[in-house]
This record gives C-alpha cells, structure tokens and sequence, in this order.
C-alpha cells in the first residue's frame, strides 16, 4: 500500500475517531450512559485502527528511506572504488607517458594520452556538485550508458548546495529521468545521445534530461505521470514518473515534456532553499 493511500486512510479514522469522541461528551452531557458506553467501545477500536494504520504508514516509509540510502551508498561506494582504480592507473600511465618523452616520441605520446584525457573528463564531470550523492549517480550512470553504446553529454551549472528536498530524494528524480531516457535512446537505430543540464538562478534550480528516442505522443504525454502507465514491456514499470511528479510537487517543482520525432525532453525546477544544506563532508574519501 502507498504512502499516500495511508495518509488518506488516517485522515478518515482519525476524522471518524473526533466524530465519537464529540459524539460520546454529548452522551456524557446528556446522561446516555448506555450510548456512550458504546460509542466508547467503537472508539476504542478505531484508536487500535488507527495506531495500526500509523505503524504501517511508518514501516513503509523506513523501508522507502532505506532502500534509497542503500541505493546512494552503493553509488558512492562504486564511484569511491572507480577513482582509487583510475588513479592508481593513471599513475601507470602517466609512467608510460614519461618513457615516452624521455625517447623524444613525442607524436606517440600525444596519441597515448587522448583516450586517457577523454576519460579523465568525463570523470571531472560527474564531480561538479557539491553533493556526493548525486556526483556517484552520474558517474555511475556515465559508465552505463557507455556500455549500452550511448553517448552520454554532461553539462553541470549547478553546485547544488541549497536542493530543497534530501540528496537521496533528487537522486530518485535523476534516476529515473536518465534511466527512461537511456531506455529511449537505445532504440534508436542510429546514433543514440543522451544530454543532462543542470543550471540554476537566484530562484530555483532547472535540470533538464533530453534524449533522441522515439516521440512521446500527446495522448501518452497525458499519462505518463500516472502511476501504473507505462509504454515499457513487462511488469514492474509504471511507477518511476509518477514518484517523479509527487517528490516535485512535495517540494513546490513543476515537471514539463516536450517531445517531437528528433528529440524528448523531460525538465524539471526546484525552487532553492534559503539556507545551504548541511552536508556529508568527505563521503568519498581520497
């Protein structure tokens, strides 16, 4: 069962709990002994209704937090391992290089070191905001659209240090926005891209995701933020946009889509917090 369903269900026991409460003063008032007495009875139950409903509502949250925080954690700890490799590699490298120079064979130096710079810079920019939690996302994301053949553009305006909402959370926003995009992109038969900006004003924060998939109609464009549609195959879809939509509208952000056959963009705001977000410093130790 949701959240939001269990929000729903406590606002109508606790409403029904008022209800008798008043219900059973009046009877007090009015020396209904044996009317109260019952009224009573039916209250206590609906305290009990209510205490369980209240649990579950809880679990279910924990459960959300927890799995999100796994999720992070495991980016941070993938993103942690890839640069102690990267470094230790480029330290070979730069080895090689060396050698290289010492022999005058400048030509096979420039040549050896363009993939290695190419690769250092996608590194460099997926570590631009100052939330590790987000920068392991993208690293991580990075890696995997490379391995699916996709060309992934990063473009970071953003330091991200006054998100109105937990890292954890925008990180489920990124997610699911890249993962749909990536999923689009791979059906291209051509050349598939995917694009990522993120910028900010003084006001709000503005990420967009554009991908050249296929064309997301009006009719499904309707839809696609309810929860259970979905155009994928398969069970378990149909949720990722429609978690999107309630964290924005939870954190007073608008979502927009814009879609014709050569490119789909998905592009959402967040209004700034007043204060900087305190941080975890050093999550992703040198």
């Amino acid at each position: 069962m949701s959240v939001r369903k269990l929000t729903g269900m406590l606002f109508l026991v606790n409403g029904l709990q008022f209800l008798l409460g008043a219900a059973i003063l009046l009877g007090l008032l009015t020396d209904i002994v044996e009317y109260s007495e019952m009224l009573l009875d039916l209250s206590v139950c609906i305290v009990l209704l209510s205490s369980l409903l209240s649990m579950a509502g809880l679990m279910s949250v924990v459960r959300y937090q927890d799995r999100s925080y796994r999720e992070s954690m495991e980016n941070l700890e993938h993103l942690n391992i890839r640069l102690r490799e990267q470094r230790h590699d480029y330290l070979n490298q730069i080895q090689i290089v060396y050698g290289l120079l010492e022999l005058n064979a400048f030509d096979e130096a420039k040549e050896y070191l363009n993939p290695v710079f190419r690769d250092i810079m996608k590194v460099n920019q997926a570590l631009r905001t100052s939330e590790p939690a987000v920068n392991a996302l993208l690293q991580a994301k990075l890696e995997e659209a490379e391995r699916q053949g996709i060309r992934f553009c990063l473009e970071v305006g953003t330091q991200l240090e006054r998100l109105p909402v937990e890292p954890w959370e925008f990180c489920k926003i990124l997610a699911n926005l890249i993962d749909n995009a990536v999923a689009a992109a791979g059906q291209n038969e051509k050349e598939k891209w995917v694009r990522l900006r993120m910028e900010e004003t003084p006001a709000q924060y503005r990420i967009v995701v554009v991908n050249n998939g296929p064309e997301i109609t009006e009719y499904q464009q309707k839809l696609i933020f309810t929860r259970g549609y979905t155009t994928k195959k398969g069970e378990g879809h149909g949720m990722g946009l429609a978690i999107v939509a309630s964290v924005l509208k939870e954190a007073g952000g608008e979502i927009f889509v814009n879609s014709s056959p050569q490119e789909t963009s998905f592009a959402f705001t967040l209004p700034k917090q007043k204060k900087v977000r305190k941080r975890l410093r050093d999550a992703v130790s040198s």
